[in-house]
């Protein structure tokens, strides 16, 4: 039984599916926008950049995760690796080969540069699987049915679509809104 946290981020997760940038060539998004992360020249509300890690941060954050922003280490932010810092820091970090097995609500961490602290992509975490012992996630920022959406990656093992892109590197598991 998974715990109301981990309910709440499926939640959230699952209710952004299908969202598109706007304009749609383009990487503007809410979820950057949110942040007040990106450049401002979409012509909206939105903000301008690759936002695959603001829309975990703002997934795990609506749904009550413990989330503090910054373009800083130690924060969540639009860098992909931050999620692996950040895991860390708060000891929730689970490489790929401890045999952990991913739970719904964490993120998946893709193409994790261990000495440059950079990471290719993220994706919030819906089902461990038994094949390959991939996960299936959601993507922000996702490209395998258009151009910069929010989308389900069934059995997820690598970033990209058709095994191009960073291979999963590991697993951060979310913790609870402080009081």
């Amino acid at each position: 039984m998974l715990s109301p946290l981990r309910t709440r981020i499926l939640s959230v997760a699952r209710g952004q599916v299908g969202y598109r940038t706007d304009p749609s060539d383009t990487y503007c998004n809410r979820f950057s926008a949110y942040w007040n992360a990106g450049t401002d020249d979409c012509g909206n509300d939105n903000l301008d950049e690759e936002w695959c890690a603001d829309f975990a941060a703002w997934v795990w954050k609506q749904a009550g995760a413990e989330v503090s922003y910054a373009l800083a280490p130690g924060y969540l932010n639009s860098q992909s690796a931050s999620f692996y810092v950040w895991g860390i820091d708060h000891h929730t970090w689970h490489p790929v080969n401890s045999h952990y097995r991913p739970q719904p609500g964490d993120v998946a961490v893709y193409g994790l540069n261990y000495s440059s602290v950079t990471a290719d992509h993220v994706a919030v975490v819906t089902a461990a699987t038994s094949h390959n012992d991939a996960p299936d996630v959601i993507n922000g920022d996702g490209d395998r049915t258009g151009y910069s959406v929010v989308e389900v990656g069934h059995d997820q093992m690598f970033a990209d679509v058709h095994g191009k892109g960073g291979r999963i590197s590991g697993y951060v598991s979310p913790s609870p809104s402080l009081p």
